[in-house]
């Protein structure tokens, strides 16, 4: 099978990947250097380590090839009374059965701080250093640009073949499929086609896909990113710090951090989101990007021969970094479904993927349940329209903690799950304590002495975890052949 995929950035290069090593197959990537790399997030979910796993690709090499740092969540701050971390992993996701056991100890016991302490502190340890280990950090802040040049010389040593063109025109047969494309070059005639290339949706939107707009759940439609210069030490966590009429988030990158401001443009300018930042920041900053969207997806990502993969597919906001996440699920997804596709192959797989997008709409519609109202912004959010879907599981969520079983109806593939619903209802606020503490208060004396064993553990090694900071530890990788 033939397959060509329109688009050399993120999207199109980590699925150019993933079909190679899964698939003895033809792949070839056509991009358009009149196309730049939207290079808006530059962080990852941990889906990009278990891409990494599948790829053979290990963690120095990233931080050496893409200038990375290791992230293990995201700090918000001004979002709601005191900030809070969303950080899962490890002995804190515990689980009696179902039952969330460490978060409903903690939460029951009204602790401020519901995951490891060193994330908070900015300490590693030396473990670290060993390529071959899988550290809790297992999510990356990375240049973007330098990420693209990596994953296209990573996608060629494994037999992609790369041509540089303009695609002007896309045939289509009778029955609705790709026929091939005309480019400014040359004609691609190929069995199948993925459509990587971002806004524009070159491919699929000829095919009849429509866009689905979450915007009257999702208010922002508008960003302006910029670089601000490098520190002394870097946070191990994204910083994502909300202003009067959106939120600004903070990267930290080898040499430099990476920031943007996501905002409603129904309040202000452009140029009024930059003063905002400045003013924020203490200094004039330089926006290298900027741009509107409308938050959604495509009501079909798959239509006959051709899947739209990437912000070809999807693009909700940045918050979280789930663009990339999206793309690696999406790419896992086709992998199993390419060979032998037939009609329920792709109702399936677009089934799959809008479960992914509805839950991360979902996910990113919690955030902005809080009680800030700092701004007439922040005021009109108090009126937000919430989803069915989530307001059925918050229904559910009033007398009891967030659970696998919450989640059953959904595909397998979905990004956010109970631990990450927990992690942010708490920092908001928004969690039953007295039904939470009764629920623990049932738990069986065994198992509370067990969870109570493994915290203790815990709080130990966060205490011996002080051997390097984060940016000191990042330099040592870099040093090590």
């Amino acid at each position: 099978m033939k397959t060509l995929i329109v688009g050399g950035g993120t999207a199109g290069l980590i699925t150019s990947i993933i079909l190679k090593r899964r698939l003895d197959i033809e792949v070839d990537v056509v991009y358009s250097k009149n196309i730049g790399i939207v290079g808006v997030g530059e962080g990852s979910t941990e889906h990009f380590n278990e891409f990494m796993k599948f790829a053979g690709i290990d963690s120095h090499t990233i931080i050496k090839e893409c200038d990375a740092t290791f992230k293990c969540g995201i700090m918000f701050e001004n979002w709601s009374e005191k900030p809070y971390l969303h950080s899962v992993g490890g002995v804190y996701i515990t689980k009696a059965g179902q039952y969330p056991l460490a978060y409903g100890k903690l939460l029951s016991e009204g602790a401020e701080k519901i995951n490891s302490q060193h994330p908070w502190d900015n300490k590693v340890d030396k473990s670290f250093l060993n390529r071959e280990s899988n550290p809790p950090y297992n999510q990356y802040h990375f240049n973007t640009f330098k990420l693209n040049e990596f994953l296209t010389k990573f996608a060629k040593e494994l037999g992609v073949k790369f041509f540089e063109d303009d695609i002007k025109h896309v045939v289509i047969k009778d029955n609705g499929f790709i026929d091939y494309l005309k480019g400014n070059n040359r004609n691609y005639n190929y069995d199948f086609y993925i459509d990587s290339t971002g806004f524009k949706r070159l491919l699929i939107e000829k095919l009849g896909a429509k866009w689905q707009s979450f915007g009257k759940y999702l208010k922002m439609k508008s960003a302006i990113t910029f670089a601000t210069p490098d520190e002394d030490n870097y946070n191990i966590w994204t910083l994502s710090r909300a202003l009067e009429y959106g939120w600004m988030f903070k990267i930290p990158v080898w040499g430099r951090h990476g920031n943007g401001y996501i905002f409603d443009s129904d309040y202000i300018t452009e140029d009024q989101a930059k003063e905002e930042v400045e003013s924020v920041l203490g200094f004039e900053v330089e926006v290298g990007r900027k741009f509107t969207f409308d938050p959604g997806a495509l009501d079909r990502v798959w239509i006959n021969n051709c899947v739209a993969i990437g912000l070809s597919g999807s693009f909700v906001e940045p918050l979280e970094a789930t663009s990339i996440g999206t793309s690696i699920q999406q790419a896992f997804l086709l992998m199993h479904r390419l060979p032998n596709y037939d009609e329920n192959s792709i109702k399936s797989y677009n089934k799959s993927v809008n479960d992914i997008l509805l839950n991360i709409r979902d996910f990113l519609v919690l955030h902005y349940i809080t009680d800030k109202t700092s701004s007439i912004f922040w005021k009109d959010l108090q009126n937000l329209e919430i989803p069915d879907s989530l307001a059925d599981k918050m229904s559910l969520w009033s007398n009891r903690l967030p659970i696998k079983e919450d989640f059953s109806e959904l595909s397998e593939y979905i990004l956010f799950r109970d631990e990450n619903f927990i992690a942010v209802m708490h920092g908001l606020g928004l969690y039953n304590k007295e039904a939470v503490a009764k629920e623990y208060m049932y738990t069986h004396p065994a198992l509370r002495t067990w969870i109570e064993s493994l915290l203790n553990d815990q709080t130990q090694k966060d205490k011996l975890a002080n051997t390097f900071t984060h940016k000191q530890l990042i330099s040592l990788i870099r040093e090590v052949s």
